[in-house]
């Protein structure tokens, strides 16, 4: 006697290089999906404006729709896989889904961080599912990591190379000597980098995941306005010369950690790592996380950050689980709506190590001077790189700085650029050595 699968049936809004990913792959792994999980995943309706380009990705014409709103209001489907992008029409198709009674998976890292905190509670109202294990790292499973795999731990931190295009940007600045504007051409020939680049190069791509890491470890959402973002614009190779010197590597790092009072930093920035650790050795376009718990210590997430498979893949996986539970409904866990008592750091109470690079005249006392600025502010210097030059030149000198909270250590910068012998803006990148 034969049983028939149970069938989830998918809506899949958006075929960009994701969602044909999506399409594809759903199609290729259908067999080993069902086996595996006891339901067959099915796309039975597919949502873009481009009839033609879906028919060329090979979706039959019957499925297509050219408005995602056909989704929402087809009875038949279970879930809805949002992919279209943006923050406006993706906010409307979530929330309609939802409010439909319908299952959603997303990818939209910008929009949760815009908008989780009321997504997450309509899911909840409603009792579906919002999955998004495709938002941060591509392929990377560090969403259910988090929610699952680690849930007996209390997260103490969170480091994240978490930018495919910014951590390919320092590779080639590193190993191939290229200034930055040298690199980012680079990456935007290989198709690495999209022609408007600010999303990834400024941070704010790697900003959107970190505020979706930090709801899932300390249970808030960090308002954008909040959250400490900082580019790559300002790197210039010979700060990395100057850093490999020193023994570190440079790396985009979204920094997510806790004290033992509670509070929560949530940071990103160019960050100096030693080049003896794990991230450190981290290039190309590969993602990176490490994450540490109070009961299992350290643990490393290492993949594809990005690309239609490796985020197809995710999407999949989201997929999988909300059929595992099929026909049974199951409550949606919330994200970002009970704080574990958690206080959001303000950047001028970080405390971080230093590194700072001063243009200054090669004369007697000028090096006193700057030590003598510092010491007011009691930050204390741990080395010294100055390179030969004639009495009267130019030159950089160097400073590896002890810890100092950001204010003190912003507090002295200032004074230090009013110093006659400084010819330039001092620059400065923050230091973390995973202690």
């Amino acid at each position: 006697m034969s049983t028939t699968s149970p069938i989830l049936r998918v809506g899949l809004a958006g075929l960009g290089t994701v969602g044909a990913g999506v399409w594809r792959q759903l199609i290729s792994q259908k067999d080993l999906l069902k086996q595996r999980i006891g339901t067959e995943i099915r796309i039975d309706q597919v949502a873009d404006r481009r009839k033609e380009w879906a028919m060329e990705v090979g979706v039959p014409e019957k499925l297509i729709a050219t408005d995602w709103r056909q989704l929402i209001t087809n009875p038949d489907l279970d879930v809805i896989v949002e992919l279209i992008g943006g923050t406006k029409d993706a906010f409307d198709l979530i929330d309609q889904a939802l409010r439909n009674g319908k299952h959603v998976v997303t990818a939209n890292k910008a929009l949760l961080a815009e908008r989780g905190a009321e997504l997450f509670q309509t899911a909840l109202k409603h009792q579906r599912h919002l999955l998004f294990e495709a938002s941060v790292a591509g392929g990377i499973p560090i969403i259910r990591a988090l929610r699952e795999g680690l849930v007996a731990n209390r997260i103490l931190s969170i480091h994240g190379i978490i930018n495919g295009t910014c951590n390919y940007i320092l590779t080639r600045m590193n190993e191939g000597g290229l200034e930055f504007k040298d690199a980012l051409a680079e990456a935007k020939h290989k198709g690495y980098a999209e022609a408007n680049d600010s999303l990834d190069v400024d941070g704010h791509d790697t900003a959107h995941k970190a505020a979706v890491l930090a709801a899932l470890a300390y249970g808030f959402w960090v308002p954008p306005e909040k959250l400490y973002t900082e580019g790559l614009r300002r790197v210039e190779k010979q700060d990395i010369i100057y850093a490999q010197k020193l023994g570190y590597g440079l790396k985009l790092l979204a920094i997510i950690k806790t004290d033992n009072d509670g509070a929560v930093e949530v940071r990103v920035h160019p960050t100096l790592i030693p080049q003896s650790h794990v991230l450190a050795s981290v290039n190309g376009v590969f993602n990176a996380l490490l994450v540490r718990g109070d009961v299992v210590g350290d643990t490393l997430y290492y993949g594809r950050g990005a690309g239609a498979d490796p985020t197809a893949s995710a999407v999949l996986s989201d997929l999988a689980q909300i059929a595992s539970h099929f026909p049974q409904e199951q409550k949606t866990r919330n994200v970002g709506h009970e704080a574990l008592h958690s206080r959001l750091k303000t950047m001028d109470e970080i405390v971080s190590r230093y590194y700072l690079r001063l243009l200054v005249v090669d004369r007697p006392g000028v090096l006193a001077n700057v030590a003598r600025v510092l010491a007011t502010h009691q930050i204390g210097i741990s080395s010294v790189i100055q390179p030969e030059a004639h009495v009267g030149e130019t030159t950089n000198l160097i400073l590896m700085l002890h810890d100092a909270p950001e204010s003190q250590f912003q507090s002295a910068v200032q004074e230090i650029t009013k110093i006659n012998a400084v010819k330039a803006p001092p620059v400065h990148l923050r230091v973390e050595d995973f202690e």
